[in-house]
């Protein structure tokens, strides 16, 4: 099992920007894929962004070039770079992992390990 944290989220103004942490309680690098999601009020859970244990990335398309998902293997630590923020982008955001079956950049793919979660509020 694998036991996720978040953390950096807060209230900006529309435009700002955030750095959003996620630190796992295991090795993560080939054995868990990782990834972005997002949830606000009233809303359905949305999808944000997945790496691969070779760096590789996939981000929603709504997300693409503001939002950026990158890891730091040695430290066990996700991140994700909130750029050019909107008031949209309010929500709930989550780290998951799963067991490393298949491509790791498939966003069909369910996840089982969910961190609490980190509260980003963006204002106009």
């Amino acid at each position: 099992q694998v036991q996720l944290v978040e953390s950096g989220g807060g209230s900006v103004q529309a435009g700002g920007s955030l750095r959003l942490s996620c630190a796992a309680s295991t090795y993560t690098y080939n054995t868990y894929c990782m990834g972005w999601f997002r949830q606000a009020p009233g809303r359905e859970r949305e999808k944000v962004a997945l790496i691969d244990s070779l760096g590789r990335t996939r981000t929603a398309d709504s997300m693409k070039g503001r939002f950026t998902i990158s890891q730091d293997n040695a430290k066990n630590t996700l991140y994700l770079q909130l750029n050019s923020l909107k008031p949209e982008d309010t929500a709930m955001y989550y780290c998951a992992a799963r067991g490393w079956v298949g491509s790791c950049l498939d966003f069909t793919q369910g996840y089982n390990y969910w961190g609490q979660g980190t509260q980003v509020t963006v204002s106009s």
